[in-house]
């Protein structure tokens, strides 16, 4: 048996910060040692006014503080953690960051709702096994309705909607009891944004256990509307909450904590989340739903888990994730003329760096997905000019809609195509890089030290190193290059695109061309 390793996650959602630690000892062999939960409303002014307000800074930087003495209680040696839709729209969230990183020490990081969509599919994947194939999973929180769609256990189609119940209750101005025309008004509403996202969606109904709700919103459903228990998994009966769900909207909030024994911050949004979960049940088709009762937070810790045990276990799902990502960078490198044959061979050998390098970097397969995504779109620039062309490349990464690439993603391919040639280092005064955090900021300048090595390589655009050998002997890394015959190598060009990468790899880079093999009569 592995050594065990104790892990923690931290959702920041919308409604509530949470907390699990748990001990591995292999790749499915999780053991949770802890749960927390802190009702923290980090959505509350973030979907009207956009804005955090100091309170609620105050109030989650001491569930940090606190969650971080939880931690080294148990020795945590590995955490992620991450906020979703309520940071991602509060445009000061980077004090809320900055505030929990000096209270607690722990590094809050912003996701997008792809990832977070992502980290939720895997979490479900996990514990229903081979048990069911849902064709619907979605997840609904306090700023968000995270729609996915499965054909065969493969990713079809994902909707992100600003449908989570506290976006909800803030926009319309909902407390207590919700009469009948509020009732038409959120369906009417709900209903408008599926058909304008989703105009002929898959209809659901030939089958009970097709779809999985996840959630803090659906679990407190279930007592009010218990279906058929599949396998070990609790579900949610749609006709019965349909029933039921006037008798739940007629009470106030102090009559539904008491009814179904829920906090008050569960009991404001139930509601609300009662009547997006029926229409979207209806417009779907479906008689029931699967509550497996995992998250975010699930996702999270099988992700750790994964990078303990086996750095190169990469899921189906991701598989998917990184294949619609590539396809969205070629597919906007075409549309700005690129030199795909150069952005192949310039990506092809970034990576075969990267590979060698892990040892020193000891980065995982998101960064790697990051920089062959750079290598692909380093020249998207020259679009628009050739000769600023890393800060033309830079903004259309930005602003340009990639297919799929939000967040820190984006953020990061933008600041490597800036920096991709040395005409621009790393400062806090450009957009890309000062949106990423601090680790992250240190991943980006390993990453864009690595491009500028990959692209000097392939500058005449010729497509000539067929590969390079990285051999490292105390600080000294020799780059031993492999190049066709007759091939005219700038070695000094390259040891001037070195700096960075000396800087931050603290090694010394020297470049030798390979030695010609000996022909054999």
């Amino acid at each position: 048996m592995a050594a065990p390793v104790q892990l923690a996650a931290i959702d920041a959602g919308s409604n509530a910060i949470r907390l699990s630690i748990a001990r591995a000892t292999g790749p499915g062999e999780i053991e949770i040692l802890e749960s927390e939960r802190a009702a923290v409303r980090l959505g509350h002014h973030a979907f009207t006014r956009h804005r955090l307000d100091d309170d609620t800074i105050a109030r989650a930087a001491r569930v940090f503080r606190y969650f971080r003495d939880r931690m080294d209680r148990h020795h945590v040696t590995a955490y992620r953690a991450v906020a979703t839709a309520a940071a991602r729209e509060a445009r000061n969230c980077r004090r809320l960051i900055e505030r929990i990183r000096r209270k607690s020490g722990i590094e809050l990081e912003v996701i997008g709702g792809e990832e977070e969509a992502a980290l939720v599919c895997s979490a479900v994947r996990g514990t229903l096994g081979g048990s069911a194939q849902p064709r619907l999973i979605f997840d609904l929180g306090g700023g968000s309705l995270e729609l996915n769609f499965f054909e065969r256990g493969v990713l079809r189609h994902r909707l992100g909607l600003p449908l989570g119940t506290i976006r909800l209750m803030e926009t319309y101005a909902i407390q207590g009891a919700i009469s009948e025309d509020a009732v038409r008004q959120l369906q009417l509403h709900t209903l408008a944004l599926l058909r304008s996202a989703l105009p002929s969606p898959p209809k659901l109904s030939r089958a009970v256990a097709l779809g999985v709700a996840c959630g803090g919103n659906a679990e407190s459903l279930l007592r009010l509307a218990p279906g058929p228990v599949a396998g070990r998994t609790p579900a949610l009966n749609v006709r019965l909450l349909q029933e039921q769900m006037w008798r739940l909207l007629s009470l106030d909030v102090a009559g539904r904590m008491k009814a179904f024994r829920v906090r008050q911050d569960r009991a404001e949004v139930m509601g609300i989340a009662a009547i997006v979960i029926t229409t979207v049940a209806q417009w779907l088709g479906l008689r029931a739903l699967l509550v497996p009762g995992v998250g975010v937070r699930e996702g999270l810790l099988l992700e750790l888990v994964g990078e303990q045990y086996s750095g190169a276990m990469v899921s189906q799902e991701e598989q998917s994730r990184a294949a619609e990502l590539l396809a969205g960078a070629r597919w906007f490198a075409r549309r700005h003329h690129c030199d795909a044959r150069h952005a192949d061979q310039v990506a092809q050998l970034a990576l075969s760096l990267f590979d060698q390098l892990r040892p020193i970097h000891a980065m995982d397969g998101d960064p790697r997905l990051v920089l062959e995504m750079a290598a692909l779109l380093h020249d998207v620039g020259h679009f628009v000019q050739r000769k600023s062309h890393h800060r033309h490349g830079e903004y259309l990464i930005r602003y340009g809609e990639i297919p799929g690439l939000r967040g820190w993603r984006r953020d990061m391919v933008a600041a490597l195509v800036r920096y991709h040639n040395c005409k621009s280092e790393p400062q806090a005064e450009h957009a890309s890089y000062a949106s990423l955090d601090g680790p992250r900021r240190r991943q980006a300048r390993l990453l864009a030290s690595i491009l500028r090595l990959a692209e000097k390589l392939e500058s005449e655009h010729a497509q000539q190193i067929s590969g390079v050998e990285i051999q490292i002997a105390g600080r000294r890394a020799l780059f031993v290059i492999r190049a066709a015959e007759g091939t005219r190598l700038d070695l000094a060009g390259i040891e001037r695109k070195a700096d960075l990468f000396e800087r931050e790899f603290h090694l010394q880079a020297e470049f030798r061309r390979a030695p010609r093999k000996e022909k054999v009569a």
